[in-house]
């Protein structure tokens, strides 16, 4: 793994201020911190860097946690020195206008073969004979189709309605997954529920993927929950830019994720910058992290060393023979 209002954390902001520079520059660091803003593969991506940044190249790191608004900002400031994952099209006006500024520098695309949107579970449309459960609703192709089925994903506090699980409101991709129920008329027989968090909409997805239930809802890909559930993402319009601009009425369109780090820390540490020009993975790389960090319950921090052990051929091309060998050392 969000067009949103962008809902910014303020005591985030003025802790960053009060603990940071305030982006003054400086032409060496001290510690190099990375920007947290709140889902797994983003915290894979900083271990994975931060293991190589700190074994390889003798750099203290830190993270700093936040919505995605808030950190975006922090970068600008040079608070934040490093951003792993920013998914451009959902935070493009702001992303645009800092790379416009010359604030911050985009270094690498790290995957770009990224899916995102309101899924189902595959049994709903297919049936799983496997498990006994007949097709619900084998008809259901887009998201508009699901106006004609509000009482097969009733909501359980407003049987009237049908539910449709969102992403937490402090996401930017929220406003816009609610702009596009409004635009497609599902307003009308759907509640949309923004949930807390990621987890609680991977809790509810997996209460009812466990009894073999209906559900739709917002999710992305890379995730180890789009690679472990057979799910389905339903079709949307084609992407049009005018037309997601002005009602959000087509799929979202395929977003760069990418690399980017504050103007600065090309200077304060160009050996760290080069080896993050470097950067690049894709969905089935992160996905394998993802689902190793879920298969076996460990931390970003320990899926982030097996990672390293475990595709060496991949990241080594991104350093020097010295700075791998290093890495390398320390993982054993």
């Amino acid at each position: 793994m969000r067009k949103f209002a962008i809902i910014i954390s303020m005591s985030l902001v003025l802790l960053l201020g009060a603990c940071g520079g305030s982006g003054a520059k400086k032409d060496s660091i001290d510690v190099i911190n990375f920007a947290d803003a709140g889902w797994d593969s983003i915290r894979v991506h900083n271990s994975i860097a931060r293991t190589i940044i700190e074994e390889g190249y003798g750099y203290d790191t830190k993270e700093t946690n936040g919505t995605s608004a808030a950190t975006f900002q922090a970068l600008e400031q040079g608070d934040i020195n490093v951003y792993m994952e920013v998914w451009t099209d959902n935070l493009k006006e702001v992303y645009e206008a800092a790379l416009d500024k010359g604030t911050i520098v985009k270094l690498s695309t790290n995957f770009d073969d990224n899916t995102q949107g309101l899924y189902v579970p595959t049994y709903v449309i297919e049936g799983d004979a496997e498990r006994g459960i007949d097709p619900i609703a084998p008809d259901l192709k887009t998201v508009e189709d699901l106006a004609k089925y509000p009482e097969i994903f009733q909501d359980p506090e407003e049987k009237s309605k049908g539910r449709i699980v969102g992403a937490p409101s402090s996401w930017i991709v929220s406003e816009h997954l609610a702009t596009k129920v409004e635009t497609y008329g599902l307003d009308e027989k759907y509640n949309y529920l923004a949930p807390g968090s990621d987890s609680a909409i991977v809790a509810s997805l997996a209460g009812a993927y466990a009894k073999g239930e209906p559900w739709v809802g917002y999710y992305w890909s890379p995730t180890w929950v789009t690679a472990s559930y057979d799910l389905t993402l339903l079709e949307d319009h084609p992407y049009d830019e005018e037309i997601w601009n002005e009602n959000k009425g087509t799929e979202f369109a395929p977003s760069d994720v990418v690399v980017a780090i504050h103007k600065d820390l090309e200077t304060q540490a160009k050996d760290v910058a080069d080896f993050l020009k470097n950067y690049e993975t894709s969905n089935e790389l992160t996905e394998a992290a993802l689902n190793h960090m879920e298969a076996t319950d460990e931390d970003a921090e320990e899926t982030a060393k097996w990672w390293l052990k475990e595709y060496e051929d991949i990241w080594t091309i991104w350093v020097s023979d010295e700075v791998a060998e290093k890495v390398i050392a320390s993982l054993e």
